[in-house]
């Protein structure tokens, strides 16, 4: 079996660095080396102020950086010197040509494969580490033998990560799985083996499951799509409630504790985010497509379509209970990452919630404790594939503040889209005395729950997902509930 001495991991974002900080802390023994064209990104990984935040990665980094991990520009000789490669680059979902807005762009991908083709020699391992469709280790694959030297011979594995941001070092540190794909012949067996010898250092035999290089790609998309599946299903039932009077919060936790079912991915809320679930279900959408399964495409495509409808639905709500305009009117958005412990906001419902009201003119006040200003305003103002919102509207109408109270001050209303612990420990009191009546709270994640009746005793009129929360006044002109509850359409000012 080959062992592996040295690695290299091309990509230094959310998956890779991570990843590659725990395999060097938890094998000493090995030299790993993370390697970007992004100068700037490297150099914040080798500062005290690293690029992402996850609980727990600066002690992390901090414990073998410089001993044997190292962040380097320098991809072509971290290439050279490795005995295995992973491969950690951005998969974005395609915004033009066949496929756009589903099928997963592999010009990262290639690109690193025809690099690592280009300056290597002897044997080595390359791992597909980012989130890819099925059947693009064989596309790697067809780089490499058309690319090969008589001196130089690979082995292409699959070897997805499973890693919720928030928690991406414990899951590291204690995975459910670990999940390796490779080809079936004694090559590729041992190619697995010596991989397996990796994460044999910390990680239980029993949790390292080996495959076939398709199942392996296969099922990382399957598992995301299950879950976001799980989410849109809980979202979907959230609407009914708010109709009918129950509470999402009773049905899930009925509903979970269903062995055959459990009780995870069952928080109602805004919509889900991130770098993963998204992109993946389209994917697995644009697979179906291409393989001639349309009833299939249709079935995961219906998971996407109830994730949108939920953040319009809650967008429609706060313009309904605002007497039908938020025209000019200031609104305090609570969070900005797509969840809280991170400050990434790929695919934050924040974002889609912020566009729908800066279309009917809002001016929002925007706080995250962990993103930054120019983050938020990049994710405002980016193309998107249906249309570019105006830099110059959203900077008049958009305001960036480190401070919860100062964004809350004078403001109609408080909308909460992170689940950040801090927000349940605010001085709600404070809030209402500075904010212009009636005021309002709309908790899009259900962390307020316990302090309903405080915060309706203070004044405010409250509403959240999945439940109807009983008013002491009426908060539309008309007071009917029923047409509140249906989302009215958007008028879309061009931004």
């Amino acid at each position: 079996m080959m062992e592996v001495r040295r690695i290299c991991c091309i990509g230094a974002g959310y998956v890779g660095g991570p990843t590659c900080s725990v395999i060097a802390q938890m094998c000493p023994e090995v030299m790993v080396t993370v390697v970007d064209v992004n100068e700037d990104r490297i150099r914040a990984w080798n500062s005290d102020s690293l690029p992402i935040f996850e609980l727990g990665l600066q002690e992390v980094v901090d414990s073998c950086r410089g001993v044997n991990l190292f962040f380097s520009t320098d991809i072509d000789e971290a290439i050279k010197n490795a005995d295995l490669v992973f491969i950690s680059v951005n998969t974005p979902t395609k915004t033009f040509g066949m496929g756009k807005g589903r099928a997963a762009d592999l010009k990262y991908i290639e690109a690193c494969a025809r690099r690592i083709a280009d300056v290597s020699s002897g044997c080595k391992i390359v791992v597909e580490k980012s989130t890819v469709p099925v059947r693009a280790a064989e596309s790697i694959r067809r780089i490499f033998n058309a690319n090969t030297k008589s001196s130089l011979s690979f082995q292409v594995l699959s070897n997805p990560e499973f890693l919720a941001e928030g928690t991406a070092i414990t899951d590291l540190k204690n995975p459910d799985r670990v999940l390796i794909g490779g080809d079936e012949t004694p090559e590729g067996q041992h190619a697995i083996q010596a991989l397996r010898s990796i994460y044999e250092h910390w990680v239980p035999k029993n949790k390292i499951i080996t495959t076939n290089t398709w199942s392996s790609e296969l099922s990382k998309l399957a598992a995301n799509a299950f879950l976001a599946q799980r989410i849109s299903s809980i979202n979907s039932i959230s609407a009914l409630c708010e109709v009918t009077g129950a509470d999402v919060e009773e049905v899930a936790h009925a509903i979970g504790t269903d062995q055959r079912i459990g009780s995870r991915f069952l928080k109602a809320s805004v919509g889900f985010g991130g770098s993963c679930f998204q992109k993946d279900v389209l994917n697995l959408v644009y697979l179906c497509e291409a393989l001639n399964l349309p009833e299939v495409a249709r079935y995961w495509q219906q998971v996407i379509e109830i994730n949108d409808y939920q953040r319009k639905r809650f967008s429609s709500r706060i313009i309904n209970c605002l007497f039908n305009t938020v025209t000019d009117k200031k609104i305090a958005l609570l969070g900005f990452a797509f969840k809280k412990n991170t400050g990434d906001t790929r695919e934050s419902s924040s974002i889609y919630i912020s566009r729908y009201l800066l279309e009917e003119g809002a001016c929002l006040h925007i706080y995250d404790p962990k993103v930054k200003a120019e983050q938020i305003m990049q994710d405002l103002t980016k193309l998107t594939p249906s249309e570019r919102h105006d830099p110059a509207t959203v900077s008049r109408l958009v305001t960036i503040v480190t401070d919860p109270y100062k964004a809350c001050e004078n403001a109609h209303a408080i909308v909460i889209c992170t689940e950040w612990d801090m927000f349940t420990e605010l001085d709600y009191e404070r809030i209402h005395k500075a904010m212009l009546k009636p005021a309002f709270i709309f908790d899009g994640r259900r962390i307020l729950d316990s302090l309903h009746d405080q915060l309706q005793h203070i004044g405010f009129q409250v509403e959240t997902i999945g439940k109807r929360v009983n008013q002491r006044i009426p908060f539309t002109a008309s007071g009917d509930r029923s047409e509140m509850d249906q989302p009215q359409p958007l008028k879309k000012n061009k931004l």
